[in-house]
């Protein structure tokens, strides 16, 4: 007589199996959410780092582009400091050797509060008259006291743009064979630098920007950038 084959007695999970499973998991699951949100904190952070340091780099070439730039227009000095902003005529950057559209004025200032200042750039319109650019200084002037600079005339295509977070910045210039305060009076005697003093021919042969980043930025700590005169008369 053939004995039927035994079944097999299936036994499924406990309670307690099924919650130290379910822990398990959602412990697998917490940790793997924390490496991913880790990884995109890393990541954004690394991001906004490198945006910050392709900002500065963009306003200190445009710092530089400006110094380049400058221009004796015989009415003003082409560099004025005067302790808040720094203006400049500079030559439009359109112009070329067969087409000169006019000059601008520029300006750079810190402005903002105490706890957030902000390293800001102003230009002005394309200038070809004399008034224009009389007015367009006296703007700049403004705009570095932090007023709203007097439109005359109706509209104007005067800009302005912040670009770097910063607590404080210094300018000093080089005279002479030395680094020293732009309101200073050493070296800007008649003819120490081939120059009238009070002109725009008497240009500095340097500028040394020193900027301090604000601290509340991805970027801090100091940075210096010196830039020379590219042409420099002989015996000065």
């Amino acid at each position: 007589m053939m004995s039927l084959p035994r079944r097999r007695a299936w036994r499924g999970f406990t309670l307690i199996e099924l919650l130290v499973a379910i822990v398990a998991m959602s412990m697998v699951a917490l940790l793997s959410w924390r490496a991913l949100d880790g990884m995109t904190r890393t990541q954004d952070a690394t991001q906004a780092r490198a945006d910050d340091l392709l900002r500065l780099q963009a306003a200190l070439g445009q710092w530089v582009a400006d110094l380049d730039a400058a221009i004796d227009t015989g009415e003003v000095d082409a560099l004025d400091f005067n302790g808040q902003v720094l203006r400049i005529t500079r030559r439009d950057s359109g112009e070329t050797g067969l087409d000169s559209r006019g000059i601008r004025v520029v300006a750079w200032a810190r402005q903002g509060s105490a706890q957030g200042g902000q390293w800001m750039r102003w230009q002005s319109g394309l200038l070809v008259r004399r008034d224009e650019l009389a007015r367009a200084w006296q703007r700049a002037a403004e705009w570095g006291r932090g007023s709203v600079p007097s439109q005359t005339g109706g509209t104007s295509t005067d800009s302005a743009i912040a670009l770097v977070g910063i607590d404080q910045w210094q300018i000093f210039y080089h005279r002479g064979e030395t680094w020293g305060n732009p309101l200073s009076s050493v070296g800007r005697e008649e003819g120490a630098l081939g120059g009238v003093a009070g002109t725009g021919s008497n240009l500095p042969n340097g500028v040394r920007l020193e900027l301090v980043l604000a601290q509340r930025d991805g970027l801090n700590g100091g940075i210096v950038r010196d830039w020379v005169r590219p042409t420099l008369e002989a015996g000065r």
